[in-house]
């Protein structure tokens, strides 16, 4: 069975090429938002297995959507995306429950399913 999938992600664009790879990848893309708070509804409401979730949104950051994800009941796991490197994060991914960062750029199915257990 295909794993669940949300894209919390400002730019439409990207949202629509993240779920052509992630689908091609074989996960199962059961929702999309486009800010921290849609987003966090959207969690609750859909129950994914997985939020590829970027950093720079316009309402709120993705580190503080990340905290709040990881304190709702059987959280999914959290899968950090950004245009920008890993290494112009330094710790944050690790310490806001991520399960690990890709590069948008690097995007794809086996890139994100390596990071999950």
């Amino acid at each position: 069975m295909a794993r669940t999938l949300l894209i919390v992600d400002d730019h439409p664009s990207f949202r629509s090429s993240a779920r052509r790879v992630m689908e091609a990848g074989g996960f199962l893309v059961v929702g999309e938002a486009a800010d921290g708070a849609s987003g966090l509804v959207a969690v609750r409401e859909l129950r994914p297995d997985v939020v590829l979730l970027d950093v720079g949104l316009p309402d709120v950051d993705g580190f503080v959507v990340a905290d709040r994800i990881n304190a709702l009941d059987e959280p999914p796991r959290i899968v950090i995306v950004s245009s920008r490197d890993s290494s112009d994060f330094g710790p944050l991914v690790a310490a806001c429950g991520a399960c690990g960062f890709v590069a948008k750029a690097d995007l794809s199915g086996d890139a994100v399913a390596a990071l999950l257990p």
